[in-house]
């Protein structure tokens, strides 16, 4: 691919795959228009919609609005039953009376359920009994090269690990070495102790990375608020479901006084899990635990809003290229509403004004070779729900999906106060001025080709493409719904104006957006995703 009109600095980058072709205008871009979007921004965080959090009425209302619009612009309905739904499970969970932890072996210890240990939000109900082996941090990861399970047999064992990741904060760690990795989630811990045969799992904290905490890695008021909360807590049932056995969380106490009681010291075995390419097994001699855990689940269905455009390639048109927004919000506390106008209207209606430029195209006698799905994610404020379901249950196989073009928060202009808190952990202070005509691209560096193509993209709406992100503490490469796809190799950009003050809070209104900026980079991203559908190769997916 030569891009020669690119500025020189890139040709030391390796050849990328894609063809590059002398800029030409989609067609149909030029039906991509400021009023529209704010037409849709101002009825989607609109107080009618309530916030649009997660099974409310409001919400509802967004995902039935988005499939009308969907109709009306033509696109082929794809989801379950030829409607314009890709359904799927959440799953609450709710602790019940009944949960003990017996330990024979050490007479004097009578662990007390809330002090000592408690079920896991991710357990099943369920009674186990059997011998304690400590699995370091209970990881799998084959492309990290580290097995926590390489030694010993977990058949009929209860498996003690560690929360967390070895060397979590480390720049040498195998694993991301700033930000928690997805291998460290703990439900993928879980399922891959159970698939060899452990019959539960107690979870212990991790003091090397995280010293100082003498209880479970949270408190049990932090897993099971005592009060119903405004937000309900939801997992996917995919994962959740999946997990048929005991999981509990326990103290540091509890574990130290276990590991003694077994002739060796917690710290010692904290040390031995930090071992590169993961931690060999050790049997707690001498000891047995009874776990019975009591967790009512409840299932409840959710769904995201899907339709297509197919292309008109013999070939390609069975490669998708997938443009995505989440749809959902924080709802209401009391008057105040969190009407998310940013976050993420701005995105759903760039994801309508983009399918309504290929309607535009059609009607000009224009069809992209490849496929193109538009997707309106759910629950991405639960955890990148919507994502994470399409990604166990694509519609068409990840292998034969080309790119992933993610909008979240495309209206402002990133502003980092200086001290912001939390919300803004790892972003340098900046102000609103100096990003006046910037927007961020995340993803570039699992993909160098869809970086390139997007700078193609950019040559007529003349945006600053700031690259910076990827590896970075405030982990917004995983805090939007293109990590789903990246983790699963699929190319994958993040298309995002930044955070800012308003960021989370109800000050997040449709006054307080820019709409002409918004449109150049909605033209823009719907000018990517026409030149990867007609591109004669697609982009390569590169490891970190």
């Amino acid at each position: 691919m030569k891009f020669g009109w690119l500025f020189t600095a890139l040709v030391c980058l390796p050849t990328p795959a894609i063809e590059a072709q002398e800029p030409t205008t989609a067609p149909g871009n030029h039906s991509i228009r400021t009023n529209d979007l704010e037409a849709d921004v101002k009825f989607l965080a609109s107080d009618l919609l309530e916030g649009r959090l997660t099974e409310t009425t409001g919400n509802h209302q967004a995902a039935e609005f988005i499939a009308s619009r969907f109709g009306e612009l033509g696109l082929t309905p794809i989801g379950n039953d030829d409607t314009y739904y890709h359904r799927f499970n959440l799953v609450t969970t709710r602790m019940q009376n009944g949960n003990t932890l017996h330990i024979s072996g050490v007479p004097s210890l009578n662990p007390t359920l809330g002090g000592d240990f408690y079920p896991d939000p991710t357990s099943a109900s369920s009674t186990a009994v059997g011998r304690i082996v400590f699995v370091g941090f209970g990881i799998s990861a084959a492309t990290l090269n580290h097995d926590d399970y390489q030694s010993g047999n977990l058949e009929g064992a209860v498996a003690l690990m560690l929360a967390h990741e070895p060397e979590e904060f480390s720049p040498q760690s195998p694993f991301d070495g700033t930000v928690s990795s997805e291998e460290s989630r703990l439900v993928r811990k879980i399922l891959a102790a159970q698939a060899r045969g452990a019959v539960a799992v107690m979870v212990a904290p991790d003091l090397h990375n995280h010293p100082g905490r003498r209880g479970p890695s949270r408190p049990m008021r932090s897993a099971w608020p005592p009060q119903t909360t405004r937000r309900v807590r939801y997992q996917l049932a995919d994962w959740t479901e999946a997990v048929r056995i005991p999981v509990i969380q326990i103290s540091a106490e509890l574990t130290e006084s276990i590991s003694a009681a077994a002739g060796h010291s917690f710290e010692a075995l904290s040390t031995s899990a930090e071992r590169h390419g993961g931690a060999d097994a050790i049997v707690l001699d001498r000891l047995s635990v009874e776990i019975t855990t009591s967790v009512f689940r409840q299932r409840i269905p959710n769904r995201n809003v899907v339709g297509l455009v197919e292309g008109t390639h013999p070939k390609r048109k069975n490669e998708w290229i997938i443009i995505t927004a989440h749809y959902d919000h924080d709802g209401k506390i009391g008057e105040r509403i969190f009407n998310g106008a940013d976050d993420n209207a701005s995105g759903i209606a760039g994801l309508l004004e983009i399918a309504d430029a290929y309607k535009h195209a059609l009607m000009e006698g224009s069809r992209p070779e490849r496929s193109i799905l538009f997707a309106a994610w759910n629950s991405e404020e639960q955890g990148l729900l919507g994502a994470w379901a399409y990604a166990q249950n694509p519609l068409h196989p990840l292998a034969h999906t080309v790119a992933v073009l993610n909008m979240d928060m495309i209206g402002r202009d990133e502003e980092i106060p200086d001290a912001g808190g939390r919300r803004f952990r790892g972003l340098e202070p900046q102000t609103a001025a100096a990003n006046r005509n910037a927007v961020n691209i995340l993803g570039y560096s699992r993909s160098p080709d869809l970086r390139l193509a997007a700078v193609q993209a950019n040559a007529t709406t003349k945006l600053e493409l700031k690259f910076r992100y990827d590896n970075n503490d405030s982990n917004l490469l995983r805090r939007s719904d293109q990590w789903p796809f990246l983790y699963n190799k699929v190319p994958a950009l993040f298309i995002h104006t930044g955070l800012h003050p308003d960021y989370h809070t109800e000050r997040d209104q449709p006054d307080k957006l820019r709409y002409e900026k918004m449109t150049r980079i909605v033209k823009m991203v719907h000018q990517l995703s026409w030149n990867l559908a007609e591109s004669l190769d697609r982009p390569a997916y590169s490891a970190p």
